[in-house]
């Protein structure tokens, strides 16, 4: 039995639906957060995880990437939004609060702060909630990640900026926030056979995507009609513009010391 990781926001739904709702008898899913998945796949605790993508630059000899699947999105993500009290050119020497349940979003952020504008912030960590503001307790900004940034509505005199969309903005490439990362030693036939489960599983997300987002609302307390645009306006092929966001993104991860330099991309075709 393989053992897959399930990131429990929301945006995952779409790629594992299917499993979600009718299992499957060689698949055991586990659910967590983006940074205890990068941590169970790290210790054999799980076999492959949409993980961040950020953690295949930094383990690219434990890791391959499984094709075709993918987190991320072509313009604005809507669930990775820096909050700010002054204008992004304003926050040098400031200090940005950063969640600890993504790293991939950090470095982003790192990204376009320090290379795209020259900007220098201190970044802190936090543990994101909804009732949770950095910034009322002193710092510059905050970033909110994931359904937590999906249900908040920043207060007027705020600056919020869409992180995907600052990158295609910037690159004009989409951004896969996080890839399904398969450990090396996890024998192929189980891995043909979750690829195989994952293809049906999307397809079958397609044909009742109304019905999942009206039972998924509660959960994660996002409205039914703003949980289906979320989920449409998502990109969930890795495709060849996915894969050059991708490098460009590990290049630039490089030039900050965030990983080491990942000049190719290891796709496991199962």
């Amino acid at each position: 039995m393989i053992r897959l990781g399930h990131i429990d926001y929301s945006n995952c739904v779409p790629v594992h639906a299917l499993l979600l709702e009718c299992g499957a008898p060689d698949v055991a899913i586990v659910r967590d957060i983006p940074s205890r998945l990068n941590a169970a796949l790290a210790a054999g605790e799980i076999d492959v995880a949409p993980c961040s993508s950020i953690e295949y630059a930094r383990h690219p000899d434990e890791y391959s990437i499984l094709s075709r699947h993918a987190i991320g999105s072509a313009g604005p993500v809507q669930s990775i939004l820096l909050e700010s009290t002054v204008p992004l050119h304003e926050l040098h020497g400031r200090t940005v609060a950063v969640p600890t349940a993504s790293a991939t979003s950090t470095v982003l952020l790192r990204i376009l702060l320090e290379l795209r504008t020259g900007i220098h912030a201190q970044y802190e960590d936090y543990a994101q909630g909804d009732d949770v503001d950095p910034i009322a307790s002193g710092a510059g900004a905050a970033l909110r990640i994931g359904d937590v940034a999906l249900r908040r509505t920043a207060p007027a005199d705020r600056h919020v900026y869409d992180l995907g969309a600052e990158w295609w903005s910037w690159t004009g490439l989409p951004f896969a926030f996080a890839v399904w990362q398969v450990r090396r030693d996890t024998p192929r036939a189980e891995v043909r056979r979750l690829a195989d489960r994952l293809i049906e599983s999307r397809a079958w997300f397609d044909d009742h995507a109304d019905e999942l987002a009206a039972r998924y609302s509660p959960s994660f307390g996002i409205a039914p009609d703003r949980l289906l645009a979320y989920w449409r306006s998502l990109r969930f092929d890795l495709d060849d513009a996915m894969q050059q966001g991708l490098l460009r993104f590990y290049r630039h991860a490089a030039e900050l010391g965030e990983a080491p330099a990942a000049e190719r991309l290891s796709i496991l075709e199962p």
